[in-house]
């Protein structure tokens, strides 16, 4: 039953791993792991998420001084409705078909890992005051800053 549920349907999930800062669990590193290596086998696109990388966000950019689980759950709402937005709506040209995620998104079946990077992120009151272009948004969405793993992928390696 299982192996025929992988080869019909793809699993994408989200993984968010061990974050030292944003902790609460004392097994929180063990299923970290035991996740990671499920991932490895049994997923087909694998979106990675850190709590710690979406705690700075809300601080340095929501103006949060500490955020709680609400804030890091809202962003990371917002993220999950943006990257699946092409298939909940049908005027969208990219991503239409949950497979062509994996497709477009992963180069080699063990190396399907993409990094999750989301801009703007920006409070409600600047969102009325800022303009920004589309050269600037996409410029943003390659700074590490706003991505949602706390690593820098120009040094070349970030597992």
């Amino acid at each position: 039953m299982g192996r025929e549920l992988s080869v019909t349907y793809l699993c994408m999930p989200f993984w968010i791993p061990l974050s030292p800062q944003v902790s609460t669990a004392v097994v929180e590193p063990y299923n970290s792991i035991l996740t990671t290596h499920s991932t490895l086998e049994h997923s087909d696109c694998t979106f990675m998420v850190d709590n710690e990388a979406i705690y700075d966000i809300c601080c340095r950019n929501l103006d949060i001084s500490r955020p709680t689980y609400t804030n890091l759950n809202r962003l990371m709402a917002q993220i999950v409705s943006s990257i699946t937005a092409s298939l909940r709506f049908d005027d969208g040209a990219l991503n239409v078909v949950l497979t062509e995620f994996q497709t477009n998104l992963v180069p080699y079946p063990r190396i399907h890992f993409p990094l999750v990077s989301y801009a703007p992120v920006i409070s409600a009151e600047k969102a009325y005051h800022e303009q920004l272009s589309v050269a600037e948004i996409t410029s943003a969405c390659y700074e590490p800053a706003n991505q949602m793993v706390k690593c820098d992928p120009r040094h070349g390696k970030y597992m």
